[in-house]
């Protein structure tokens, strides 16, 4: 299917990696269909959701155990049960960023992650029953040290 991105012009993608979002994301629950995209040179830790439907809607989003390795996102019995698994680790997750300039002052949202059930192509968006994963992590909070050198 050829699918005009918002990124990264016009692409050919195969139907078989659309990603079904019954309930839509957050604040577009009309949009129910996206590509996972790479953005080039990010070894798959920055991405893509590109909508299907709307070519300027696609959201930035990164592994969330990239920045943060002891990441342990939690899905209720009915969200499991929704993307056909028994346990969160058997789903992949991707939080949703906010770019801004400059970069230091870019959010993760680590609180909803997107969820996707890799299988089925069954995704959906959640809010974490959790104090400990906010909405809007700064990304500085992530940067490693290394030689008294600040690395993002």
């Amino acid at each position: 299917m050829l699918l005009q991105t918002k990124y990264f012009g016009q692409l050919d993608c195969p139907e078989e990696q659309v990603l079904q979002f019954p309930k839509g994301l957050f604040g577009f629950e009309e949009e129910k269909r996206f590509f996972l995209l790479p953005f080039e040179g990010s070894s798959g830790s920055l991405l893509c959701f590109q909508s299907v439907a709307t070519p300027a809607l696609a959201f930035v989003a990164v592994n969330p155990f990239f920045l943060k390795p002891d990441y342990a996102p939690v899905l209720t019995r009915e969200e499991l049960e929704e993307l056909g698994v028994e346990r969160s680790e058997e789903l992949c997750f991707y939080a949703l960023c906010v770019a801004r300039n400059p970069v230091a002052g870019s959010t993760v949202n680590l609180r909803c992650p997107v969820v996707i059930n890799d299988q089925t192509r069954q995704a959906m968006q959640v809010i974490l029953d959790t104090e400990e994963y906010q909405m809007h992590h700064l990304l500085s909070e992530f940067a490693r040290k290394k030689g008294g050198e600040q690395v993002c």
